[in-house]
Order: C-alpha cells, then structure tokens, then sequence
C-alpha cells in the first residue's frame, strides 16, 4: 500500500495557474480520481448504489418536465347545435374556433378553401370542448382559459420554466457554498410543499405563482442529483451513468399519457406526479455529501467522517496533516478572472441555448410544415410519441457517437448536422416552391411538405443530442469547487432555448421564420466554437480553477506519425521547453567566437592608427 502512495507522489507538483491555488494542493487528497477513489474501491458496489440512487427521481422528473403537454393542454371545440334544428358538418374541414374568435362577417359550417365566407342556412348555437390528452378536466377547462383569457395559458408555461432557469442559477452558487447534499434536501422538501400546493390552486394566478416555486425548488433536485453522479463516477464510467438518467426522464414522458388516462383529473395527476418524492426525504441518511466537493473544498474533518480512509495508511497521513486547514469554498464569478475556463463555459453555453431553441423551430415545423393543419398527425397521442421517439432514438445514437469521437467529436459531428439540416429547410425548400414551374416538378407543394418533415426529424434527431452533450461537457470541464454553478449557467441557458416556444405562441408564431434565421446562424457560429474546446474523454475532473486552466486544447484529428509533434503543447510541457538553456559545449564555442571578434576588432583599431613610413 506504502509502496503505491509512493507512486501516486511520483508526479513533480506544477506551479500554480494564475495565482488560484498553491503547490501543495497538488498532493496525495486532491488527486481524487487517480488516487482517493482507488484505495476506496473504485466504482465498487457502494459508488454503484448511490447512482442508483440518483436514478430513481428522474423519472419523477421527467413527469414534472412534460407535465404541460396535460395540465395547460387546449381542448378541441366543436360544434353540437345549429339554429334552425338544423345539423353542422365538420368532418371534413378543421375544427371550428371558439364563438368569440369568429370573425363578425363569419356564419357558416367551416371555413372554405379560398378563404372566401360561407352563408349557410344555419348557424352554430352551442358548442362543447373536449380535451385529447385523456383527462376529463385540466387547469383551461376548469377556468375557461380561452379567447380574450388564452394568453393566461402561456403565462402558465412561463412560470415552470422562468422557475427552473432561477433555480438552476442561484441553487447551483449554493451547491458549490454549503454542498450539494443539502441543496438537494431542501429542494426535495419545497418542491413536495409547492407542488401539493398547486393541486389546490383556487385560480390561474394562484396556480401559476406556485409553479414558478415548483420549477425553482426542481432544478435545484436535477442539478444536484446530476453533480453527486458525475462526481461519484471514474472517468470510464460518467458517461454511461449520467445516459441511464437519461433514458429515465425520457421513460418518464413516454409514460405521461397513461398516466393521465388513470388519473382523469389535473388535480389528481399533479399530486400523482409529487407524491412519488417523499422517497427522497430518505436520502437524509441513505445519500452522503459528496466527497469530491469535501476534499476539493479543504473540508478535511466531514470528509473523515463520511469515507473509509482509515483502509489506506498514506491517506490517512495525508488526512491528518491537512486537517488544521480552513475551509476554502469557491464562487462562479471567480471563473471571470480564468483565462481559458471561462471560454469554454461561454461556448457550451451558446450550444445548449442554440439546441433547446432550435429544437422548437424543428418541432414547428414538423407540426405545422405550412401553417395549414393543426398538427401532422392530427392526434395528440401520435405527435407526442413522435417527439418522445426522437428523443429516445437520439440519446441511443450519442452513446456510440461520444463513444467512438469523444465528447468534443460527438459534438461537432451533430451541430454540423443540425445546421445543414437547419439550411436546408430554410434554403433548399424556398427554391423549391420558387422554381418547381421552371424544373417541371409536378405536386410541389406535397414535395415541399414531406421534405420539410424530414429534415425536421433530423433537425430535431441532432439538436436533442446537442443539448444533452453540452450539458454533460460541461459538468466534466468546470472544476469541482464551481460545478454547480457553472452547470447551472449552461442549464439555464438551456432553458432560455426552451422558453422561446411559449414566447413564439403568445406572439401567434409571428416572427416564427425570423426565429428559426437566427438559431441557424448560431448553429454555424457554434460549429467554429467548438474546435476551441479540449476533449475530457478518460480524464480525471478538474478540482481546483487551476486544474480546468490546464485543459487545453488538443488537434481535433491525431496527427499522421507517431513521432510528429502537437502544434499546441500542454501548458507544462511549454514551460519546460521555455526553460531550455545552451550546453556547455554550445556555450564555450559562442565563447570562443566572442573573444575573437573582439580580437579582431582591436586589431583594426591599432592597424588603422599606425603612421605611415
């Protein structure tokens, strides 16, 4: 055992990095991956327990997340009563709007193709809505949120997402300041009292209020759970871990619908959806702190406390030795004084936003590809399975993708597909429908639909793997003592992506082609951003501000010999080579031609101060 802690002490510790840290956090304890989890047993069945753990609320998650599709849902209004005893037909024309947003000069069975008014003999005097979503009753019907009071829906949507991105911003600073367990608890315990409390909301705005607490006190439970499961893992196995959680949330909006089948009723399925979370008040005694953020933070006595140390002697003396140290915590506006971090947290932050936003300009247009029809399969059950199996397809395909190219490869490769799926929808399709006349192209527009519908599957296939690979880059480059927070900037940008699709709902989906121009623009930008970020596959996770300055940048492709050297070196290595310094027998031959051109010179001194004979 001595013999390893010998080895593990082999490496010369490295200056510090702007001045963060000192050499002697460079020992035995802040060598977590390499050392600290090898003599605790690596990822043994204990660390395996604990990801289990983590597991088990994501799928009480992902009902949380896609909850809306059922709780705000509009219903489907038509027609059963005309003046006259007279009967409307419907079938073969879109569902009628309600009563007030009929147009004054409007009085028929359905609008015409032409857009031209109808006169029929009889007009509609009674309507009836239903709901698609298998719920007998949600929060629109319950309060008749419809016509002039529709725009109270989409405050509604607001508030889950405006709650989670505050959450994932300010719960994120205090896992990094008083721990990631306790951060967790207190977020389990607000979101059972907020969440219970919305299934009794009296009105819209009572019901809205309570689920901007909802989705704060919600991000703060995602954000820790995914912090404990990368900082549990070795580095071979923080990717697969953090996919299993995944393919949970996702299991989670698959089993949505059923769901609310069972529970017919909103106020019944939110308290369904909550309840489930009690379990968590367990992780109080089953979940430990992490021990990552313990040691990183120089919290030497909880750190005792809570792991086997006393199994390895030279940790052990290691632990005893460093116990008179303070405490020394961290805060992401620290980040702002990096000279490469802060880089790299900025672009993982533009590719989650660029993903998530795009990823509804594909949605869109996949639903509605020209504006004409409600939806592509006029059924609710069979557009939300659709996004659901893209979802699911998408996480299976980024598992061999990172897999084979790494994390920075695996990016690349899906931003370059969503931006030609992105320009081709915008591009290709518009000189379709310009020159189909020209190229004789028979059936344009039915040519023009189906292309739009496959290139947002694509579109949507690669944006969705965008956004959960930045997120997940992300948690592996900030450093341990800023991982929350630095995870909670890149998760909120992400939900800044998700919040344009209420946003572009409540503005009827004007602007809608302008939106999508843009995200595709990022799409490029992010592409040549991407190339700036180093590759984290099989490396150890940064501790300190120092250690996520040392993550440089690497050539994306390996280079054609073996023995042909990086263009970009490690930051030690450039160190080293500047240090370099002449031989002796270098510096006694510049001796020698020194002393001889001195030599020579004072002979032509002399010789030109001769007098003539």
């Amino acid at each position: 055992m001595a013999a390893a802690c010998e080895r593990e002490r082999e490496p010369e510790p490295r200056a510090p990095e702007n001045g963060f840290v000192s050499a002697e956090q460079h020992a035995l304890l802040s060598r977590v991956d390499g050392c600290v989890l090898h003599f605790l047993g690596g990822f043994g069945t204990y660390q395996k327990r604990l990801v289990a753990l983590t597991w088990i609320p994501a799928l009480f998650i992902g009902f949380s997340h896609f909850s809306d599709y059922f709780l705000l849902a509009l219903p489907k209004t038509t027609c059963v009563e005309a003046a006259g005893n007279g009967t409307l037909n419907w079938t073969l024309l879109p569902p009628p709007p309600p009563p007030c947003a009929l147009p004054q000069d409007f009085n028929g069975t359905g609008p015409p193709a032409n857009g031209s008014a109808l006169e029929p003999e009889n007009a509609c005097t009674r309507w009836t809505s239903e709901l698609q979503t298998g719920l007998v009753q949600n929060v629109v019907t319950k309060w008749n949120l419809v016509c002039t009071s529709e725009w109270k829906v989409h405050i509604a949507k607001f508030s889950l997402l405006v709650g989670t991105i505050f959450g994932y911003l300010v719960l994120g600073v205090l896992a990094d300041w008083f721990g990631r367990h306790l951060v967790l608890i207190i977020s389990v315990f607000f979101t059972l009292v907020f969440g219970m409390t919305v299934a009794f909301s009296v009105d819209v705005t009572m019901f809205s209020t309570l689920r901007f607490f909802e989705g704060f006190f919600l991000a703060g439970i995602a954000l820790s759970l995914y912090v404990l499961r990368i900082e549990l893992c070795l580095p071979g196995w923080r990717f697969s871990m953090t996919m299993v959680a995944n393919f949970l949330t996702l299991a989670g909006q698959l089993l949505m619908p059923g769901l609310a089948a069972l529970c017919r009723d909103w106020q019944v399925l939110q308290a369904v959806i909550i309840c489930p979370l009690l379990i968590m008040l367990t992780y109080i005694w089953l979940f430990p702190e992490s021990l990552r953020w313990l040691l990183a933070t120089q919290q030497y006595c909880r750190a005792k406390r809570i792991s086997c140390l006393t199994l390895s002697f030279c940790l052990i003396a290691e632990l005893h030795k460093a116990l008179p140290k303070k405490p020394k915590k961290t805060c992401i506006v620290k980040v702002v004084g990096t000279r490469t971090l802060w880089k790299n947290v900025v672009v993982l932050c533009v590719n989650s936003l660029t993903g998530y936003g795009i990823h509804h300009c594909f949605a869109r247009s996949m639903m509605d590809p020209d504006g004409k029809e409600i939806t592509m399969f006029h059924n609710f059950y069979a557009d939300y399975y659709t996004m659901g199996g893209i979802a699911v397809a998408s996480c299976m395909a980024l598992c061999p993708a990172v897999g084979l190219m790494g994390r920075r490869g695996g990016l690349l490769m899906f931003m370059i597909i969503t931006a030609l799926a992105s320009l081709l929808q915008l591009g290709l399709l518009n000189l379709l429908g310009k020159y189909s006349a020209q190229l004789q192209i028979e059936e344009s527009d039915t040519l023009k639909s189906k292309f739009s519908v496959a290139f947002s599957i694509i579109g949507m296939f690669s944006s969705h793997a965008v956004s959960n690979l930045s997120i997940f880059f992300c948690a592996e480059i900030t450093p341990t003592v800023i991982r929350g927070g630095g995870l909670g900037l890149v998760l909120a940008s992400a939900g800044f992506g998700m919040l344009t699709a209420p946003i572009m709902e409540l503005h009827n989906q004007k602007g809608y082609f302008l939106h999508h121009i843009i995200f595709a623009c990022c799409t490029l930008i992010c592409i040549i951003c991407i190339l700036l970020l180093p590759e984290t596959r099989y490396q150890p996770l940064p501790e300190t501000l120092a250690d996520g300055e040392s993550y440089t940048r690497q050539p994306l492709l390996p280079p054609r010999k073996p023995a042909e050297q990086r263009h970009l070196l490690p930051r030690a290595q450039s160190r080293e080579y500047g240090q370099v310094t002449d031989t002796p027998l270098h510096a006694a031959a510049a001796t020698a031609v020194s002393t001889m051109e001195s030599t020579l010179s004072a002979g032509g001194l002399i010789s030109a101060h001769k007098p003539l004979m």
